[in-house]
């Protein structure tokens, strides 16, 4: 008896019956492996197609991981879970019935799947196709070439594993396709839908409908956006015209509004090595005199106070303001002759005032119109120290004692002060009044007067009259308006110099006058004017002259010439000082 019949016997054993076509499939089930071959009962072999276990052809595909195209069948020795090489006995019923079968009958119809289910069977014609993928890999083999390694496929059995999976697999995949009305696994890919061939436009129409910019193609563009283009360029060429001609009316009105305001420039400070530097202080400058006795009587916190609540408050003008504003109007003067001039007048405020008592002296000074740019405060400390450092050439204070430490540090100082009644100044000429012994010269005659008495320094004077005096501590400051009044004779402007000095003296002139200006004419000095009062006040005198200021080294000189409100500058020198 065949296997075949020994088969259907055990199975028939059950009381099962099979049909014919579920018998054909039991009997093709057996020898479909991958690569099988059945032979007829004659002696040559037929080679059958490889076949899964569901019926599908293997057409010998290897995976896209696993093995090139290029690369050979597997040989029969290698060890496989699927695919084998089976040889049936000549004598089988079932070879020659299944040999007869031709490939096409295994591919349109496959066998249903096992009998474990067979709830689930399907017809091959209604199965719908199932992707490459779906299909369970073969074995891939080892190509020397491929970067993967061999710990890939270790292992005497490498594709054990995957055949423990398998039914498993084959189950799930069975019943995905079981089922009738539904699809639990869609495998179908996602369709898009597009526009017939007659939806299609012209590349130039299709640019239409996205923006143009300036740097696109103008081929690629219709005549029309062109034209658009052309008119929006020119559009903005009239606008730009326009706005620009909106610019220079403008600055052209500005300009001329400008030019219709006179100048209100500030002129800058000359170089302190080239300037004749004039120090002032602040109680010398401004009228400080109530502010003076609350720092006395309360104290420096409470002047402080003081002056930052009264910042905004104007300062009224000091004993030295007049004589500021006639300085100022010599540069002016120069200036406007020399318009480089560097030999000019240079204003430093100098106070030992706190800080913030700045603001209040800023704001009084640009209230008047000062030209006081360079500022020193000091904040309680005497100011002496800076004098030489601002290469001071004069020094007007209200304070004596700072008047005499600047006279021992060698430095031309004066004490202010104000006259005892208001004055009608000259604002076009400053006028600088001298007293001669121990302010323009020397005290070595007044040792002689204080020491033997007038006959003694008549004698004195008059076998000296060729030797010229020493200087006094204000010599160099006359030296300094001598040789800006030089600057105003080259320009032929003598008659109309605006700086004007004077001589007072209580020296007579027939007996010690011609000592006097043979030593101012040694000195290369001139003098304008030289006013001789052999011992009389010199009061009335100044009251002709209204001088800004009037240098004096005796106290009593400088009382009478404040009572007819001269504003006076005492000269702390002299022996003068030490018998006063």
């Amino acid at each position: 008896m065949s296997q075949t019949s020994l088969k259907q016997k055990k199975k028939n054993e059950p009381g099962m019956r099979y049909s014919k076509e579920s018998l054909d499939a039991e009997k093709r089930k057996d020898p479909d492996k991958n690569g099988a071959r059945l032979s007829t009962q004659g002696s040559q072999e037929l080679p059958v197609p490889n076949t899964d276990s569901r019926g599908y052809i293997v057409r010998n595909q290897w995976s896209r991981t696993s093995r090139s195209p290029s690369t050979g069948a597997p040989s029969v020795d290698e060890p496989r879970s699927r695919n084998t090489v089976v040889k049936q006995a000549p004598n089988s019923s079932a070879t020659s019935r299944t040999s007869s079968a031709s490939p096409s009958h295994h591919e349109t119809s496959p066998p249903p799947p096992s009998s474990e289910k067979p709830s689930l069977q399907q017809t091959p014609q209604t199965r719908p196709n199932t992707q490459l993928d779906s299909q369970p890999p073969t074995p891939p083999e080892h190509e020397p070439s491929s970067k993967r390694t061999s710990k890939m496929y270790g292992g005497s059995e490498p594709w054990s594993l995957r055949d423990t999976r398998e039914p498993r697999d084959l189950q799930l995949r069975d019943y995905a396709h079981s089922c009738d009305s539904r699809e639990l696994i869609p495998k179908t890919p996602r369709e898009y839908p597009r526009p017939s061939p007659t939806e299609w436009k012209p590349y130039v129409q299709r640019r239409l409908q996205y923006g143009t910019s300036v740097d696109m193609d103008q081929e690629c563009l219709s005549e029309i956006q062109q034209q658009q283009q052309q008119q929006q360029q020119q559009q903005l060429r009239r606008q730009q015209i326009e706005e620009d001609e909106i610019d220079e009316a403008y600055w052209a009105s500005v300009s001329m509004l400008y030019e219709k305001i006179p100048s209100c420039a500030r002129p800058r400070p000359p170089k302190p090595k080239h300037a004749i530097t004039i120090a002032v202080s602040s109680r010398a400058l401004f009228n400080m005199v109530d502010d003076r006795k609350i720092y006395e009587e309360e104290g420096l916190e409470k002047y402080m106070e003081y002056q930052l609540t009264n910042e905004n408050v104007i300062l009224t003008p000091g004993p030295a303001f007049r004589f500021v504003k006639a300085l100022q109007h010599v540069n002016a003067r120069l200036r406007d002759l020399y318009p480089e001039e560097q030999d000019l007048f240079d204003i430093v405020l100098m106070t030992n005032n706190h800080a913030q008592v700045g603001v209040r002296l800023i704001n009084s000074v640009n209230h008047y119109g000062l030209l006081i740019d360079r500022f020193c405060l000091t904040g309680g400390k005497s100011p002496i120290g800076y004098l030489k450092a601002y290469l001071t050439n004069l020094y007007l204070s209200a304070d004596s004692e700072k008047v005499q430490e600047a006279i021992k540090e060698g430095i031309a100082s004066a004490t202010m002060f104000a006259g005892a009644k208001d004055m009608a100044y000259c604002d076009t000429q400053l006028r600088v009044a001298f007293d001669g012994d121990a302010v323009l010269f020397s005290d070595e005659s007044e040792h002689i007067a204080k020491d033997h008495g007038l006959d003694k320094f008549f004698q004195h004077e008059t076998l000296f009259e060729n030797k010229p005096l020493a200087q006094g501590p204000l010599k160099s400051f006359l030296e300094d308006l001598g040789k800006l009044q030089k600057k105003f004779y080259a320009k032929d402007e003598r008659l109309l110099c605006p700086i004007r000095t004077y001589l007072v003296t209580a020296r007579s002139a027939a007996s010690s006058g011609a000592r006097v200006l043979k030593t101012l004419r040694r000195w290369g000095l001139e003098i304008d004017e030289a006013l001789f009062l052999a011992g009389a006040p010199k009061g009335p005198i100044l009251v002709k002259i209204r001088p800004h200021i009037f240098f004096d080294d005796q106290m009593f000189h400088i009382e009478s010439a404040q009572k007819f409100g001269t504003i006076t500058a005492h000269v702390p020198y002299g022996i003068a000082q030490k018998r006063n």
